[in-house]
């Protein structure tokens, strides 16, 4: 009669071991199934612009007023209008989009205090993961326009300043709405980056400060009335490794 071969023991830490790594491998499938999915929904919306400002902005606010006029202009001008999807100025956006002939879109996180998904979206994503939502903002964005905000609003525009800026990403227009509240900071990365030599003075030319909303819209359109809309072969391949 044969032995009957052991299994080899296995203690309770090697175990757990074992199950965060299987939980880590189907991590990776849920970020893939997010970005497939996304990329799905969004293929089609281009032209588009994405509107950013804080999610804290009441709807009585002057700034609120402002980003539903721009959204609504843009929309009307046959620009899709992508925000955040929440409250605030994501949700001015979205209003004014809504209200347009485009498509308003809302690229949707839950957040523990102030992000819940507002009514003004003809499409409406939920992302689990911000950096897989900054990817989206930027990936199908024809140009970038920015109200004030918080700390979110400052981590996507220095992200899709230093994405172009490092040529990770095609040039867009980055426009920043209500001149007095972002004069301080250009002031400073003018005085500080550029005077230090921690960045050049053409990459302060990538960002416009312009307060109308009609100014805003043929800005975009300047930016591309020689070359159209319609990505090149090669700022596809940039875009495809964002």
């Amino acid at each position: 009669m044969s032995a009957v071969k052991k299994l080899p023991k296995i203690t309770s830490s090697e175990l757990l071991n074992q199950n965060a790594g299987a939980q880590e491998s189907w991590h990776a499938f849920e970020i893939m199934a997010e970005f497939v999915g996304a990329t799905e929904s969004l293929k089609q919306i281009t032209p588009a612009v994405s509107i950013f400002g804080s999610a804290r902005t009441k709807p009585d606010h002057p700034y609120y007023k402002m980003a539903e006029d721009i959204a609504c202009k843009l929309s009307d001008a046959g620009f899709s209008v992508i925000s955040g999807g929440g409250p605030g100025i994501m949700e001015a956006a979205n209003k004014g989009g809504y209200a347009g002939i485009s498509p308003s879109i809302g690229l949707n996180i839950m957040l523990p205090h102030e992000q819940t998904s507002n009514d003004f979206q003809d499409i409406s994503i939920n992302f689990q993961h911000f950096f897989m939502r900054k990817v989206m903002f930027v990936k199908y964005a024809s140009a970038y326009v920015v109200l004030p905000g918080g700390f979110g609003t400052l981590d996507e525009l220095m992200e899709v300043i230093t994405l172009i800026q490092t040529g990770k990403s095609r040039k867009i227009p980055i426009i920043l709405v209500y001149s007095d509240f972002w004069r301080g900071l250009m002031d400073w990365l003018q005085g500080r980056l550029v005077g230090e030599g921690m960045a050049d003075a053409e990459d302060m030319k990538l960002i416009q400060l312009i307060d109308d909303p009609k100014a805003i819209v043929d800005a975009i359109f300047k930016h591309y009335e020689s070359r159209g809309f319609e990505l090149s072969q090669a700022e596809r391949n940039v875009q495809l490794y964002l």
